[in-house]
């Protein structure tokens, strides 16, 4: 629970529809229910500081259908809609009187965008059909195909080219199936999953994919992961920041809080911060992963805590330019950071600036493998570690265990595996 990080922090279950900078305030609105009726109550909120961290939505680019027909991978309500929606495919192409066309673009599953998002869940997926199919479904496997559509000429773009090949590799394997399942029911050249690239999607309808080709997939799901968009909140910031520099940056930002190398929000006058897939920043753009956002975030923190935010410099005073925050070292140590940045400013009086640290990337690729690519020296891409199979699948899931908030997240996530591996996936249905 979110309430156990901080135990010192006071935490509100509300959605901020609104800020005015000029007031320095938030419009909140809170869902209160009393029994079975609920009622929505408006209220503001004053603030000294922001940190806006309010992440990003899913970015449909504008296609006809997308919000419509396609589930998300953003929030726990979309993976519990997938779930259902995966079984109530296996479950309608199960019923009598349905010829093989209509059980086959029922039980096809199409994957829109082959980035980390929509490799990981095509894998995932292919991996619950070669193992727990066979068990559920054994008469409509023969029927199962996952599509992965992607619109550039490649899949897993920030990996490197060996490891981009290993994944196709991998996606595209003769299937596996449980031992239990007789795969001579198969039938011949059987491909599971089938990767279309350079193919955009046009359009999306309630049974069909168009694509920029010309070509349509009749589908039962279609699973959108091809990008991100920014929140109206975070519009309605960008809008309200004063100043000519926040809407220039624009042109970059694309929809983000541009922000300064301190993740101070450009216009805000040193009291809004961002960090996380809602901000950008201009002189060093970084990727929208949770490991930016979670080194950003420990950042910022220690300069609230570590820095006079609040003072303002005699600089800045008559240059009317926002200068960097200043360090206080009345109880604490110069940090290393702390040095490299005076030698390089040749002062010794501003806060050392967000330096990002590349631990590398990850992402699974199915049956046990996955793909591990870690940089030895900075911006340097042929100096890297790269790992794949067993090996890059245990980098994976000890590093997924390591990044959860808690032991009890890590105990239950253990659980959670250890449960699978000995019982199967359960496949109930979890209703809204």
């Amino acid at each position: 629970p979110v309430r156990d990080i901080n135990r010192k922090a006071k935490y509100l279950e509300a959605t901020a529809t609104c800020i005015d900078i000029s007031k320095s305030s938030i419009s909140c609105e809170s869902v209160v229910c009393a029994g079975s009726s609920c009622t929505i109550e408006d209220f503001e909120m004053e603030y000294d500081r922001l940190i806006v961290s309010v992440g990003a939505q899913t970015n449909t680019f504008g296609i006809p259908g997308v919000r419509e027909h396609c589930c998300f991978l953003k929030q726990v309500e979309d993976a519990r809609k997938i779930r259902n929606a995966i079984v109530n495919c296996f479950e309608r192409a199960n019923l009598p009187r349905l010829s093989d066309e209509e059980r086959e673009s029922i039980l096809t599953f199409a994957v829109i965008g082959a980035g980390p998002t929509g490799i990981e869940f095509a894998s995932e997926l292919r991996d619950f059909i070669e193992q727990d199919g066979p068990k559920y479904y054994p008469s409509l496997l023969k029927y199962v195909r996952i599509k992965v559509i992607e619109a550039s000429t490649t899949i897993l773009a920030p990996f490197d080219q060996s490891l981009q090949q290993a994944a196709i590799d991998q996606l595209t394997r003769e299937s596996d199936f449980s031992k239990s399942f007789e795969s001579t029911v198969l039938p011949p050249n059987y491909q599971l999953t089938e990767l279309l690239l350079d193919s955009g999607v046009s359009e999306i309808t309630e049974d069909s994919i168009l694509l920029s080709n010309g070509n349509s997939i009749r589908y039962g799901l279609s699973v959108w992961a091809a990008g991100n968009g920014p929140l109206p909140i975070t519009l309605n910031i960008i809008d309200s920041l004063t100043g000519d520099e926040q809407a220039e940056a624009q042109s970059v930002a694309r929809g983000r809080i541009a922000v300064d190398p301190w993740c101070r929000a450009l216009g805000g006058d040193g009291k809004i911060f961002a960090f996380g897939d809602c901000s950008c920043t201009i002189t060093n753009q970084l990727p929208a992963t949770a490991q930016v956002a979670s080194q950003q975030g420990e950042f910022l923190a220690r300069l609230l805590s570590q820095c006079n935010v609040d003072e303002t410099d005699t600089e800045a005073e008559t240059t009317n330019k926002l200068l960097p925050p200043l360090k206080d070292l009345s109880n604490r140590d110069e940090t290393l950071a702390e040095r490299i940045c005076s030698f390089s400013t040749q002062s010794n009086r501003f806060a050392a600036p967000f330096q990002f640290l590349n631990l590398g990337i990850l992402a699974y690729t199915g049956a046990g493998s996955a793909l591990a690519q870690v940089p030895i020296t900075p911006n340097n891409k042929d100096n890297m570690i790269k790992g794949k199979g067993k090996v890059g699948f245990g980098l994976w899931r000890s590093v997924y265990i390591s990044k959860q908030i808690s032991t009890r997240n890590r105990v239950l996530v253990l659980l959670d595996w250890a449960k699978t591996r000995v019982f199967g996936r359960d496949i109930t249905r979890i209703s809204d």
